[in-house]
């Protein structure tokens, strides 16, 4: 029976998921551990360090009862009967397989500390992502440093998505177990298995080996990343047709073999998985020699790399006369994703840099970013963001060039144009006409996650270019350089 729980790393997998255990399993204590001492102590205040619908409620009814945040995590190591393990895997940033690869230096670590304190048999969980057989070496450090301990290391990737992540966990859609197919093995899966089956039902509980459930998490964010490009590429044809992406979108999402979800189109994916998993897989398939199915995912990368790139560079660049230097943009939203304050990889970095790179002052607003967060984003290199070791070191300098604040009408006064890169509810009831009352004119209004009706903007007076619908009749006139027709064919 299982007594003690101990998760290592106090993410946003590790947090809200251990919370949830707690929650279900009143019998079991779950101790979340991190070295950051920050992190734990916002964990441990009225202020956590992540925002999450309905995670908070979940936080205070379980903490100090039998839901703690540690940073002693060689005792509660040594003390657990399961150990999940949601360290960050981030895309190695240099050696073989820069920017591509996994780095599992923090796995590893992790792997070396449970072997070094444990002093009874663990069960030990991959709940980070993951590269398929990375269990295997998991494995072959923990026997070589066993002390006659047993270990059974099992695969149990998070299938969340930030912003119903709690009701994900509540409500998931499965659960998958892998482990190996021998008997100490499966009664390592059956003992997982018995801590969901407190809420789960069983059938929604799959189980499997343990390199199917490795891949069956890069897949799935690479199917529905795929899904995003091909709906963003679908609507590059639509701005050049005059047709409306959201009747296209709808009338497809209407067929019962395709579904609606994930086809809305965008600015782009972010998330601290969509890219990183998809350059995961196709680093794997490159070294299993299957070039031709790396080259496919890569290509719904370079998909998303052209979305952002278009917005920033073809559209809000060009219809402003190909002149934003000195001009004052306002970007309205910067997390990746509505109901969440991560900026993982958000299409807001990608927009906001070009814009710098291109002289224009740039007012931000989201309502749950902050401004040290959004200046550490726009100073930080490609990949730094998931190396602690970076952030740690990073205090951010300011842009000279960037002010945030935190009212979206501050943010627009003043402003040639405007970029909506987050589909914030509140933006949808914005008051329109007082922001173009007290914009520059002609006022431009760039929607990337169409949010708002652009023939009511229209009749304001703004210009609104929305993504994948048809164009304003100014933007139907704006010719493209020879440089942005080079750009174009250089992503493919």
């Amino acid at each position: 029976m299982v007594k003690k729980i101990c998760c290592i790393g106090a993410g946003y997998v590790g947090g809200p998921t251990m919370a949830v255990i707690a929650l279900k399993c009143p019998s079991i204590e779950v101790v979340v551990a991190d070295i950051s001492v920050d992190r734990i102590t916002a964990w441990n205040s009225d202020l956590l360090p992540i925002y999450e619908p309905g995670l908070e409620d979940v936080v205070k009814k379980c903490r100090g009862v039998n839901l703690f945040f540690s940073t002693d995590t060689e005792k509660h190591i040594s003390e657990a009967d399961i150990i999940f393990v949601s360290v960050n895997t981030p895309t190695k940033t240099c050696g073989i397989g820069a920017g591509k690869a996994a780095d599992l230096t923090y796995w590893e670590s992790a792997a070396r500390m449970i072997a070094d304190v444990a002093k009874s048999d663990k069960i030990v969980v991959e709940k980070s992502t993951v590269p398929v057989k990375t269990a295997e070496a998991i494995e072959k450090i923990l026997t070589h440093n066993s002390k006659g301990i047993n270990f059974q290391v099992l695969s149990n990737p998070e299938f969340l998505a930030e912003g119903t992540a709690i009701q994900d966990l509540f409500y998931p859609d499965r659960v998958l177990i892998g482990g190996r197919e021998t008997p100490g093995g499966q009664k390592a899966i059956e003992t997982l298995k018995e801590v969901y089956s407190n809420w789960v039902p069983e059938d929604r509980i799959i189980t499997a080996n343990l390199w199917s459930a490795e891949l069956s998490k890069l897949a799935a964010n690479a199917f529905l990343a795929q899904r995003i490009s091909s709906v963003n590429a679908i609507s590059a044809l639509c701005e050049a047709t005059g047709a409306d992406i959201t009747v296209v979108a709808d009338a497809v999402g209407k067929n019962t073999s395709i579904g609606p979800e994930f086809l809305s189109a965008s600015v782009g994916f972010g998330g601290s998985c969509f890219q990183k998993d998809i350059l995961n897989l196709v680093y794997l398939c490159e070294c299993h020699g299957l070039s031709e199915v790396a080259l496919y995912w890569k290509h719904v990368v370079q998909m998303n790399d052209y979305q952002k790139d278009e917005v920033c560079r073809a559209w809000v660049v060009a219809s402003m006369f190909n002149a934003v230097s000195d001009k004052k943009i306002a970007i309205l939203g910067f997390a990746f994703k509505k109901d969440t304050g991560d900026t993982r990889e958000t299409a807001a970095i990608d927009v906001c840099k070009g814009l710098l790179r291109e002289k224009a002052e740039i007012s931000i607003y989201d309502p749950h970013v902050t401004e040290d967060q959004i200046q550490r984003d726009l100073t930080m290199n490609k990949f730094d963001w998931d190396h602690p070791i970076h952030l740690q070191q990073m205090s951010p300098s300011p842009v000279k060039q960037v002010t945030v604040t935190w009212d979206a009408y501050e943010a627009t006064k003043g402003a040639h144009g405007i970029c909506i890169l987050t589909e914030w509810d509140e933006f949808k009831q914005l008051d329109y006409k007082k922001i173009y009352d007290n914009m520059k004119k002609p006022a431009f209004l760039f929607d990337g996650r169409n949010v708002v009706d652009p023939e009511k903007l229209r009749e304001i007076g703004f210009i609104v270019y929305s993504i994948g619908r048809p164009l304003d009749a100014w933007l139907k006139h704006i010719p493209l350089t020879e440089d942005d027709k080079r750009k174009r064919v250089k992503h493919f």
